[in-house]
């Protein structure tokens, strides 16, 4: 059994423990009301672009097909987005996991790009083809910053360095709930695929007149859409950073108090048991004068 002391210093360090846990809980907290904000107001829009994308294919027709043309995959770039920090539960494990088993069904010749520092460290560990890292962008994380990554993967893709995208992140669900997810990016969608994904219903009652014409017009919003795609997934993977750090600080708080209910108790019965045996030692030596 530990000594009264011993006791006493681990109660201390628990509850050193549980300030700073509950500090980073309200950290967490605020960051992820501004990143649910972000990503609230974002899916709307994302949804918009994909349902005007869908008209845009509708009426071009066959152009559409000769500008969204599909080629052969015979590699790929997976995109791993993960956070620049710790302390979120199995936030990052689960991404480095499932992003680590599906490079590996793909064989050697996949590229690897990591966002996020956790990744990054992880994927250094590991045999793999890495050709780029962005780390600390979570930090301040701007549209500029999104529109370049995305820049330098369409350039790759261009240059038929790979011939097929696709991003591996964790989706916001909820405050509890979080899902690992992998997105293809690149190349774009089939046609079938795009009607399929729009609201038909929104698509029934929406009749657009496009000018100067659908097909210059789909041009142009391809490469928007992939930003826009891109810089979604970032905001996702953000707000459910912050929303499982929040949770696992939570937990971390509660088990601490569980804890320190626990140490409390023990430091009692050994203090009672320290003060008892104090008494026993001081009536045994009363009695030992009587007999004297």
């Amino acid at each position: 059994m530990a000594t009264l002391k011993e006791l006493k210093v681990r109660i201390g360090g628990v509850k050193g423990t549980q300030k700073i846990t509950k500090a980073m809980k309200m950290v967490a907290s605020a960051k992820f009301r501004r990143a649910q904000e972000r990503i609230i107001t974002m899916r709307p829009y994302a949804h918009k672009i994909n349902e005007l994308l869908s008209q845009l294919v509708d009426a071009a027709g066959e152009e559409a097909e000769k500008i969204m043309t599909q080629r052969e995959v015979k590699n790929k770039l997976v995109v791993v987005v993960s956070a620049d920090r710790g302390l979120a539960g199995s936030f990052n494990t689960n991404i480095i996991r499932y992003a680590s088993n599906y490079i590996n069904t793909l064989g050697a010749d996949t590229k690897v790009i990591t966002v996020g520092r956790k990744c990054t460290d992880a994927f250094k560990k590991k045999d793999v083809n890495l050709i780029k890292t962005y780390i600390n962008l979570f930090n301040d994380l701007t549209l500029e910053v999104s529109n370049d990554i995305v820049n330098n993967i369409i350039d790759g893709y261009e240059k038929k360095l790979y011939d097929g995208v696709d991003i591996v992140y964790s989706k916001f669900i909820s405050v509890v709930r979080q899902e690992t997810a992998m997105e293809q990016f690149l190349p774009i969608k089939k046609i079938d695929d795009i009607k399929e994904n729009t609201d038909k219903e929104e698509k029934k009652n929406t009749d657009y007149i496009f000018e100067p014409n659908a097909v210059d017009i789909l041009k142009v919003l391809i490469p928007k859409q992939y930003r826009i795609q891109f810089w979604k997934i970032l905001l996702e993977s953000n707000a459910a950073e912050q929303a499982a750090r929040m949770t696992a600080m939570e937990t971390a708080t509660k088990n601490a108090s569980d804890l320190l209910a626990e140490l409390e108790l023990s430091y009692n019965q050994a203090r009672q048991a320290a003060i008892t045996k104090e008494i026993l030692e001081i009536v045994g030596g009363a009695e030992a004068l009587k007999d004297a």
